[in-house]
């Protein structure tokens, strides 16, 4: 990420993705590593642009000797974007990984009963995704697992728990975080293979080299799957696109998706444009 135009991609697109109305709460759950430190940012910028509400919420498992300090950097990060943050500390009961979600997510929808806040917002990423897509698939998953996450879901009747940096990839994030010059820790955990998680994250590690924009194209095929398990439009506008294009030039399968979905955004924005769908078909919308 160099210089002022890809972060300003960032700021926008996030801030439309989210849309905030005035004065709503943006509740935004933050650990203090750099996912969630610029997820905050990006929220405090979209908060102050629609005149709505930043509120920082961390939750305090207690189960390593530095989550003290993680909660530490996290009122540093309130303090810098002039946010209200809410700590919750929790009382000890092992380490089981979904125990501990299950703990963090009921507290955040306490915070979120607290502050009036409709909608709790999460730092996962593409890296995030990549990892649960593939996880789902090494259990065996069908299709329903393999579309990953999903950007909105319920958390708790009239609470919404929000996911906008699914198509982001973490390198993007701590270069945010460092542009800005906002603290953020790591959390050695992560560095712990007796975790599958954390096994497959070093194992990807090696093929990033290899395959630099990985996990924004595995993002990008878990949000076509869900479109297509879903039928949303531009899902069967994608379909008849390629039917369309199929009747005309025959095999159409090097015409990805991506190119499709171009198209197909186009045509629901009413954008015209030419669109190279490969060498020798262009798609043209008026």
């Amino acid at each position: 990420m160099r210089g002022a135009r890809p972060l300003a991609a960032l700021e926008a697109n996030v801030a439309e993705s989210v849309a905030p109305a005035p004065g709503e709460v943006l509740l935004v759950a933050t650990s203090g590593g750099p996912d969630s430190t610029a997820l905050a940012a990006l929220l405090a910028r979209a908060a102050a642009n629609a005149e709505a509400k930043l509120v920082l919420a961390h939750v305090n498992h207690g189960v390593r000797a530095g989550a003290w300090c993680d909660e530490g950097v996290v009122l540093a990060t309130g303090a810098a974007l002039r946010a209200r943050v809410v700590a919750r500390s929790l009382g000890p009961g092992g380490s089981d990984e979904a125990r501990l979600r299950d703990e963090r997510y009921a507290a955040l929808a306490d915070i979120a009963r607290e502050t009036g806040a409709r909608r709790v917002f999460t730092a996962h990423h593409a890296g995030d995704q990549t990892e649960t897509v593939l996880l789902a698939l090494f259990r065996g998953a069908g299709p329903d697992g393999l579309t990953g996450m999903d950007v909105v879901r319920e958390l708790v009747p009239g609470i919404a728990l929000v996911r906008p940096l699914l198509g982001i990839e973490p390198e993007t994030l701590r270069a945010y975080c460092s542009l800005g010059g906002l603290p953020f820790a790591l959390d050695p955990t992560n560095e712990d293979l007796a975790y599958r998680r954390n096994a497959l994250r070093t194992a990807l590690a090696g093929l990033r080299p290899s395959f630099p924009h990985l996990d924004a194209a595995v993002a990008r095929c878990a949000a076509i799957l869900r479109e297509e398990r879903a039928g949303l439009p531009r899902a069967r506008s994608r379909a008849q696109l390629r039917a369309e294009f199929a009747a005309i030039q025959g095999d159409v399968r090097d015409v990805t998706f991506e190119r499709l979905d171009a198209v197909a955004r186009a045509l629901e924005r009413g954008s015209r444009g030419r669109h190279f769908m490969r060498r020798d078909v262009e798609a043209v919308v008026e």
